[in-house]
């Protein structure tokens, strides 16, 4: 078709025929009379405009840039192997530039405009300059630090009283913390800055330090007969980095960095696609 030159004479600029086909499709779309864009690019109308304030693309397009499409379409379809299908083909989707079976579904395409989540720290070209002065108003850093601190502070104690009950370091203390740290700060600080993520993320480490040297203590505790308030009162804290020097696990590395990732990126606010455009 694209070879096709017979109303070559009659057209100013040329025949250049724009199309997306598949041979299982078992409905076929035809139009007419595209616009100058269209007829330069390639791209149908529609993707041209697809991704807000994105830089535009003759390639093909990415599987998540399809599933835009597909997560809104009458016709989409759940395989649970194989994931979003095209409910027409039974396969996933391989249009290049649009998709000439789509039918909008008002009602999913309005939940994912409210429902669809990102981390704005993570997504921040997506968030015009306006909108991202609205956000930081609303922002407490303050508050947020003071309630990932107390977070922090808690779950050390906690992870030397469960060390000391049970006679068993529990690594996974760790991961709790993180996400304890971060889900508070991103409650209380609405923060899409770096410096929300990166407080969570040091909170989130130096508390795993904290809860390792805590449950430390109470292994002293236990061996010399002593109350918990009384060894952290006794002890020779010039001892300190040695006693952990010796108490330290390659195994710790993993837990301290799974909780300092978590506090890092649990603590930026999450907003919907509607909330952000």
């Amino acid at each position: 078709m694209k070879a096709c030159r017979l109303c070559d004479a009659f057209l100013p600029l040329g025949p250049r025929p724009v199309f997306s086909i598949h041979p299982k499709s078992k409905i076929l779309v035809i139009g007419q009379a595209p616009g100058a864009k269209v007829h330069k690019t390639g791209i149908f109308y529609g993707f041209s405009i697809f991704y807000f304030g994105q830089k535009k693309s003759n390639s093909h397009m990415t599987r998540d840039q399809q599933l835009q499409f597909c997560k809104k379409c009458i016709h989409r379809e759940m395989d649970m192997k194989t994931g979003l299908l095209c409910g027409l083909t039974g396969e996933k989707a391989n249009f290049i530039s649009n998709c000439p079976t789509y039918v909008i579904d008002e009602k999913a395409a309005l939940e994912l405009e409210n429902n669809e989540l990102f981390e704005p720290a993570f997504q921040i070209e997506n968030i015009s300059a306006s909108k991202l002065r609205e956000l930081q108003m609303d922002q407490n850093f303050p508050l947020a630090l003071t309630g990932g601190i107390l977070i922090g502070l808690l779950g050390s104690v906690l992870w030397g009283l469960i060390t000391v009950v049970t006679n068993f370091q529990i690594g996974y203390m760790a991961i709790a913390i993180g996400a304890g740290v971060g889900f508070t700060i991103r409650y209380l600080g609405k923060g899409v800055d770096q410096s929300f993520g990166i407080s969570g993320g040091a909170i989130a480490l130096v508390s795993c330090i904290l809860g390792n040297f805590l449950s430390i203590l109470g292994y002293v505790a236990n061996q010399e007969e002593l109350g918990y308030l009384e060894t952290l009162f006794l002890f020779d804290y010039s001892y300190t980095f040695i006693v952990m020097k010796e108490a330290f696990a390659p195994i710790d590395l993993l837990f301290y960095g799974i909780a300092a990732y978590e506090g890092y990126k649990f603590s930026f606010r999450v907003l919907s696609q509607k909330e952000v455009l």
